[in-house]
């Protein structure tokens, strides 16, 4: 195992500790929000958009206030979001369409995540570097929310 598979298992097991029958959903991507915050470097932000009708709305997260509303199939969240598979993306300024909420954003990665099976938003991550996101981080960060699907409870939103 390298050492960034380890550092995602010691991140998920963190993460487990957030997670139980007696907390809130919300408080659970909350402290996941703020741990990734802490944890990861050269980032610039780390949290949730949740579904809210044809739309993802901003939840949980830590960092520069950022867009409150993105249209579910638009920017980098839609469309990982619509498609239901993660997106690393190298140089946002190479993707169509992508939603510049802070002009010091340079790359990005995206999660689906979810609930027991139910489809309820996306983990956004941005960098202020180049090709900050790899295969190494999404299936690192694929193993923290497949942890969360399994602990939250079925949300219907």
């Amino acid at each position: 195992m390298n050492d960034r598979a380890k550092f995602y298992e010691r991140l998920t097991q963190q993460v487990e500790a957030f997670t139980g029958p007696d907390v809130h959903w919300l408080s659970t991507l909350a402290n996941t929000a703020a741990l990734l915050w802490m944890e990861l470097d050269t980032i610039n932000w780390a949290g949730f958009y949740l579904k809210s009708g044809e739309q993802l709305v901003l939840g949980p997260f830590q960092g520069n206030p950022a867009c409150t509303n993105i249209d579910i199939g638009k920017g980098v969240c839609g469309t990982a979001f619509a498609q239901r598979k993660p997106l690393a993306v190298a140089n946002v300024h190479e993707f169509p369409g992508h939603i510049a909420c802070d002009a010091a954003s340079e790359s990005e990665i995206v999660l689906p995540f979810y609930a027991k099976t139910q489809l309820i938003g996306v983990l956004d991550i941005d960098s202020p570097v180049l090709n900050r996101f790899d295969q190494h981080d999404v299936s690192g960060l694929q193993k923290l929310l497949n942890l969360l699907a399994n602990a939250l409870p079925d949300i219907e939103f």
